[in-house]
């Protein structure tokens, strides 16, 4: 989880396998590393909305993703990531703060790298309620007349792990009715503003920590919701298999729908455990047909390191399993 101006959570409650901070919002140069022109938004706009279904079903093949700093406005921390792990990320996240512009750039270079573009969506500074009640309708209408104008497939989540209590989203300033009624809203106006290129994903964080809130209180809906992604890290204490840290949350969610999972937010604690649970990880994509893949949180934050590339560990235990994954080629 992250801790962007909503104050630091004790990294002793990260351990409990909530998921760790994420750093604050940077703004980096394009890199110039992408290879591929894109055609100009006008030209997309007038054509039909990209369409996402062919990137939905996990028979398509699984994800493998990344969230660094500074990517995707510069892929070169997406490179470096790929050069350790020895596969090419198909799919690159970036977090993004309310009434920040949608950013073309990064997309246009995920795209490029043949990846695409996730953003978790974070309201910060702004209310739920209010968004619910349309206070932010000016705002939400050019993002998705952007996002419609670029026509590219762009998966979207918004306000991930709304059932802790360490944003302002989340549990103790927002009532699940109020969290379901800013979702459907948001999704809505994108529908009305023909932005139909969007894959919605639906973010909760593992219930381990909060075993006591119910995630169906939460659920706006299979017409508003594309995927189901889950944040869940393996640290060095708490649950360390698939069974113990992920399915507790699937299989509580299987009981209202059937989307199919993301594991949207992830990594290893460096640990006695560490191979062994980058193989659980990356096993358990291979093996489970509903799970589409999962999203590597490469970053150095509040003393922990959770990047690949500083571990060869973790990163040999990696790269050895992702090799014989299926991935899945967003562009074809």
């Amino acid at each position: 989880m992250r801790a962007a101006r909503a104050g630091v959570v004790a990294l002793a409650f990260v351990l409990t396998g909530c998921g760790l901070l994420a750093p604050p919002h940077t703004t980096a140069t394009t890199s110039g590393q992408n290879t591929a022109a894109a055609p100009a938004p006008s030209a997309r706009a007038s054509s039909p909305p990209f369409n996402v279904s062919r990137l939905l079903h996990p028979a398509a093949g699984k994800y493998f993703g990344i969230e660094a700093d500074g990517a995707p406005d510069s892929l070169g921390p997406v490179q470096s990531f790929a050069a350790n792990t020895g596969r090419k990320p198909n799919l690159i996240g970036q977090y993004v703060s309310w009434n920040k512009p949608f950013d073309t750039q990064a997309v246009t270079n995920a795209w490029s790298y043949g990846a695409l573009y996730y953003m978790a969506w974070e309201p910060f500074g702004v209310s739920v309620q209010s968004i619910a009640a349309g206070h932010s309708d000016g705002y939400l209408t050019r993002f998705a007349e952007a996002v419609r104008a670029l026509n590219l497939p762009v998966a979207i989540s918004f306000g991930h792990e709304m059932n802790g209590n360490w944003y302002p989203w989340g549990t103790t300033q927002t009532s699940p009715a109020q969290f379901v009624a800013a979702w459907r809203h948001i999704h809505d106006l994108f529908a009305r503003t023909g932005a139909a290129n969007v894959i919605w994903v639906w973010n909760p964080n593992i219930i381990n920590p909060v075993p006591q809130v119910h995630l169906r209180s939460y659920w706006p809906g299979r017409a508003y919701v594309s995927w189901v992604g889950l944040t869940g890290y393996f640290a060095t204490t708490g649950p360390h298999t698939y069974g113990t840290l992920y399915q507790p949350t699937m299989t509580e969610i299987r009981h209202f729908t059937g989307k199919p999972f993301l594991i949207a937010e992830t990594a290893i604690e460096t640990g006695p455990a560490a191979a062994a649970c980058a193989r659980q990880l990356v096993d358990s994509v291979t093996q489970h047909p509903n799970l589409l893949g999962f999203v590597w949180f490469d970053y150095n934050k509040q003393g922990v390191d959770w990047r690949v590339e500083s571990r060869p560990v973790v990163r040999a235990a990696i790269a050895g399993d992702v090799a014989g994954l299926s991935l899945v080629n967003p562009r074809k």
